[in-house]
């Protein structure tokens, strides 16, 4: 079972998503396991700070170190020590996260991953170096927290876990497949226009339609 911690200031952001289709029935499978740390449950202080301003000024705050660290220490304090790590920070500069990216992670017999959700103006840079993680990025703008991303992060990676599709074959990657799909009916009406599915889809021809798929026009 691999287990994704994930390390949020707003853990009720990805609730509706993770309880839904593939991965709620991956959980429930247990294939893989989610779990929630909240920093400001580590924070210290009458109003349980968890940001400062940044040294050498400029807008906005920093996600203070410490209570990501105690929230890193308590996610792994649930598990055994002959677990396999990985620590992912999100971060627009980070690795460029890639279908292959997440199969080499499942390739590798990871077994929890902890995914740290920046907020504000970012992390403070110590505890990428402290906790030796990784910073990864699914593309290239700036989101308003790392929600997103770890969502985005698990989905694809649980994807790639034996059994969590209904057919590992189901993998969009693995198939020959073009980008275009059709269903019925095969002439759709649509504001007095008909819109038809490609001839070669309808001619019986294996192998046309394979070389369709694949770009080859016929």
């Amino acid at each position: 079972m691999l287990t994704f911690h994930i390390i949020s200031l707003f853990p009720q952001a990805l609730d509706s998503y993770i309880s839904e289709s593939i991965l709620a029935r991956a959980q429930e499978k247990k294939l893989i396991k989610i779990k929630f740390v909240n920093p400001r449950d580590f924070a210290e202080g009458k109003w349980k700070k968890v940001d400062g301003r940044p040294y050498s000024g400029g807008p906005g705050m920093v996600l203070l170190p410490q209570p990501l660290l105690r929230a890193v220490a308590k996610a792994k304090g649930r598990a055994s020590l002959n677990k396999k790590w990985k620590v992912v920070i999100f971060s627009p500069g980070g690795t460029v996260f890639t279908n292959t990216y997440a199969k080499n992670i499942v390739d590798k017999k990871v077994t929890d991953i902890i995914l740290i959700c920046g907020r504000y103006e970012g992390i403070d840079a110590r505890v990428k170096k402290i906790l030796k993680a990784e910073e990864v990025s699914i593309g290239d703008y700036v989101l308003t927290g790392g929600e997103l991303p770890a969502m985005i992060f698990m989905d694809a990676l649980s994807r790639q876990i034996k059994g969590v599709l209904g057919k590992f074959e189901s993998l969009e990657e693995n198939r020959v497949s073009s980008h275009e799909v059709y269903t019925r009916p095969e002439i759709l009406e649509w504001k007095g226009k008909k819109h038809r599915v490609p001839k070669v889809l309808l001619s019986g021809d294996h192998k046309k339609i394979e070389e369709w798929k694949t770009g080859r026009q016929v």
